[in-house]
């Protein structure tokens, strides 16, 4: 018989912003009578998060550092005619990890996992079972809402952790190698080096379409690995991504087609770094703010998420338009050129503009001298993002 749950605050979507909301939450207010309910077996998935130290505040620092799986005190880049190693801290949350960690911190029936949501409304969650969630609140964390109400280019990949045969040389993340041939737009290799016989090797695109050819990828990791003399024996997980790569669209738009008038977060909320895709930042931020909100009831939680996301892409106009020039300013092939040029600059402007707090000064920096791709068709890039009043 259908069942009625009663709760403080549900939380729809148990990934990474689901997840830092919760651990946020359960920390900030633990009186509350919370819930986070998840269609998949377990939290968070099959994925792997990186992040820069430089990336999250100080103040916020608690609520990643006990979901933290590896750490390095530097990375490297390596590009045809540059190569560099940066002495920044760099981190790895591994799904399993976020599904322990947020388990220990809910109160006893506060994950639900398994549970299919067929709609989420300012205070109601209805399960396809037939079960309700009645709450004062609820936020939605359950992915994008309707993407083609933005215009995009694509990062996409295929991840694979490998078990070797014997220890390899890597010392420190190579965080981008793009020393391997441009193919289907900008191409690195990404490599996290978890123990000296355990690799993560990632094949990764700025692509203009979001299809994968998962053989293909595979292919390419087997024959960066094997120009490595890394000798792998079995591959022990594997897993393909799609993310945003910003360049315009309509926000209003894109926040109603995940749901009227209902609290959001992450990829959702529209809250993704407009040139990486990547989400953790501002889900911690985000997560923190709600935390520390003194009305959570459905109606004050659509009010703060939604001014929250929509002061961060007002504010990104800068990084839109990079992302334009990247994918409309360059050939393919050439895209890799924008990025060794930006690898070039100051250690500061580089980790301020992954944080997405890149200063005036640094927006300059990054856009003076003359730029690695053709002045027409970057003016063209720049005028056209312009033009769709997305700044």
């Amino acid at each position: 018989m259908p069942a009625i749950h009663h709760c403080d605050l549900a939380i729809v979507g148990g990934g990474l912003a689901g997840g830092l909301l919760a651990l946020a939450l359960r920390k900030q207010r633990p009186d509350l009578n919370l819930r986070i309910i998840e269609s998949g077996k377990a939290l968070g998935g099959s994925h792997l998060w990186s992040f820069f130290a430089s990336d999250i505040a100080a103040a916020d620092r608690w609520l990643v550092a006990p979901l933290i799986s590896y750490g390095w005190a530097r990375h490297s880049v390596a590009f045809p005619g540059h190569a560099r190693t940066l002495k920044a801290p760099y981190y790895s949350i591994e799904s399993e990890r976020l599904d322990r960690v947020v388990r220990a911190a809910m109160p006893a029936g506060g994950v639900m996992t398994g549970r299919k949501v067929l709609g989420a409304s300012a205070r109601a969650v209805v399960l396809a079972d037939g079960d309700r969630v009645e709450a004062g609140g609820v936020i939605d964390c359950r992915g994008p809402g309707d993407l083609s109400m933005l215009d995009l280019g694509w990062q996409k990949f295929l991840g694979r952790e490998l078990a070797l045969a014997e220890p390899h040389a890597l010392k420190r993340p190579i965080v981008m190698d793009a020393t391997v041939e441009q193919i289907d737009g900008y191409r690195f290799v990404y490599a996290l080096p978890f123990a000296a016989t355990r690799l993560f090797v990632e094949d990764t695109y700025y692509s203009d379409t979001p299809e994968i050819d998962a053989d293909a990828l595979r292919e390419r990791i087997d024959a960066w690995t094997r120009a490595r003399s890394i000798a792998v024996e079995t591959v022990t997980r594997e897993e393909t991504g799609v993310l945003p790569v910003a360049m315009g669209g309509d926000f209003e738009e894109y926040w109603r087609s995940g749901g009227n008038r209902v609290a959001k977060a992450g990829m959702r909320a529209g809250l993704f770094h407009p040139v990486t895709g990547y989400s953790l930042p501002d889900a911690v931020r985000l997560a923190r703010t709600i935390a520390q909100a003194s009305n959570l009831d459905g109606t004050a939680l659509h009010e703060l998420s939604y001014g929250y996301a929509r002061r961060q892409w007002q504010r990104r106009g800068f990084y839109r338009m990079l992302s334009a020039m990247l994918f409309r300013a360059a050939e393919p092939e050439e895209r890799y050129r924008i990025l060794e040029r930006f690898y070039r600059l100051d250690a500061g402007l580089i980790a301020r503009f992954y944080a997405g707090q890149s200063s005036l000064l640094d927006r300059v920096r990054v856009l003076a001298g003359k730029p690695p791709v053709p002045v027409g068709r970057a003016w063209q890039a720049i005028s056209g993002q312009r033009s769709k009043g997305t700044s």
